[in-house]
């Protein structure tokens, strides 16, 4: 039986809403092993300027990721969607090794296979210094602010 994923496409408005949350919740976790299980064996990734396929290299470029952008902590939230496919915005915040806080803003595109694995991702991402006082995603999004949106700056 192959790999499956709930929640399944076609999405609704509501199974978008609870998929697009549930990346949130593993990506703020970064535990590459266990994100890398939302995405099909041969993923495709378009992150930046990097591109990757398959699971050891999203694996690899995770662990990366987290080593370098330390204390991560991360929104997403639904922008569109339409039968197996998501959009999104996010913001993350986090700080480099000597100690600079930087809010990076972006969009990604997913596609999903029928078995809720993600296929195919692709994001845009810009970095922006901040002073750790402007600083306003401390942690994961606690249950009663799901849903809620945040601000473009």
């Amino acid at each position: 039986m192959p790999e499956a994923r709930p929640l399944f496409p076609p999405f609704s408005l509501q199974t978008a809403v609870q998929k697009v949350q549930a990346a949130e919740d593993a990506w703020n976790t970064r535990d590459p092993e266990r994100v890398a299980l939302a995405y099909t064996p041969d993923s495709v990734w378009r992150n930046r300027d990097v591109f990757l396929s398959g699971r050891a290299q999203i694996v690899n470029f995770l662990t990366a990721k987290w080593e370098r952008e330390l204390d991560y902590a991360l929104r997403k939230s639904l922008w569109a969607f339409d039968q197996n496919r998501i959009a999104v915005r996010f913001q993350y915040e986090w700080h480099d090794d000597i100690g600079q806080w930087w809010r990076s803003y972006g969009n990604e595109l997913w596609e999903f296979a029928d078995q809720g694995l993600m296929s195919r991702r692709e994001a845009s991402i810009n970095d922006v210094a901040i002073v750790e006082g402007q600083r306003r995603i401390f942690a994961r999004r606690p249950p009663h602010e799901y849903g809620i949106d945040f601000p473009l700056r």
